[in-house]
């Protein structure tokens, strides 16, 4: 398979646009990697869309957002595209990989690994960044310009950290129950050491609140919109949004954490408030026009 060509593996209409599946070879990756395009109507020839990148979080893949997320009806109603990779390389032949739901297959932290045996496949961040976004804005009706970027759980972890990575890139960024801290929960502890070393002070280059931290200014002067439930299982050992959010404070990042009583971590949390999440990119993208 020639990297620079997609493969098609389905498609549906959906809310007057189009869902699709793709796979391709990754270059970055060095595997064949999956991912789901949603187009809206309104990206027709000649008219180029804003375009949100979606990071789903652990045990996931590139059907899980599109399928649960309810969020086509939206995105068509905004004229935003949206794009869902596969969370982490799949086949990479990595002793253990498939055999811990919270550290191998499901789990790339959106991260490039630096050490052995994770170096070689486990490039998520080059991936994301270096190849599947240009890919997509040369091939695909999206506008380069205005790309915004969100996720869940580790996935939320993964649209903080490269958001403040990659500013030049994303032009707004928000996230559902996002682990906000990893260098400070046995998550993140248990990742970093195995893709980054055991060295903690090598972490901080990719802990949200540690990158927020080391911010002179206020990154997204649009604000960054967050949603936690109350009911989460994982938020007081492994999310710890708190933290984020007086990294914010302390550099006046405006900042929209809204904590819901009664929610837990998964799907039906996130598909309530979907439609708040597409509505603060939209504002932001479009202001870009």
């Amino acid at each position: 398979m020639n990297p620079t060509q997609l493969e098609l593996l389905s498609e549906q209409a959906c809310f007057g646009g189009v869902q699709r599946y793709y796979q391709h070879a990754s270059t970055e990756i060095g595997l064949p990697m999956k991912f789901s395009v949603y187009l809206p109507p309104q990206a027709q020839p000649g008219a180029r869309v804003p375009a949100l990148l979606y990071l789903a979080g652990l045990t996931c893949n590139e059907e899980t957002f599109m399928t649960k997320a309810g969020a086509q009806r939206w995105a068509a109603e905004l004229g935003l595209a949206l794009i869902a990779p596969d969370t982490s390389p799949r086949g990479a032949a990595v002793p253990g990989e498939t055999e811990n739901w919270d550290f191998g297959v499901g789990a790339g932290f959106y991260l490039d690994a630096s050490q052995a045996p994770w170096a070689t496949h486990y490039r998520m961040e080059s991936y994301l960044t270096a190849e599947l976004l240009p890919l997509l804005t040369r091939s695909l009706p999206l506008d380069a310009g205005r790309i915004g970027l969100f996720g869940h759980s580790m996935g939320g972890h993964g649209a903080l950290t490269l958001a403040l990575r990659h500013g030049d890139l994303f032009k707004s960024v928000s996230a559902f129950a996002p682990i906000c801290a990893p260098s400070q929960c046995p998550w993140g502890q248990k990742a970093f050491t195995g893709y980054l070393g055991a060295d903690p002070s090598t972490w901080q280059a990719h802990d949200a609140t540690a990158l927020m931290g080391g911010r002179s200014g206020t990154p997204y002067p649009g604000g960054i919109l967050i949603d936690q439930g109350l009911a989460d299982k994982f938020l007081a050992g492994q999310l710890h949004p708190h933290l984020f959010e007086a990294a914010c404070a302390a550099v006046r990042q405006p900042l929209t954490l809204r904590r819901h009583a009664g929610y837990d971590h998964g799907y039906y949390f996130i598909a309530t408030f979907m439609e708040d999440h597409l509505k603060h990119h939209a504002r932001q993208l479009l202001a870009w026009a």
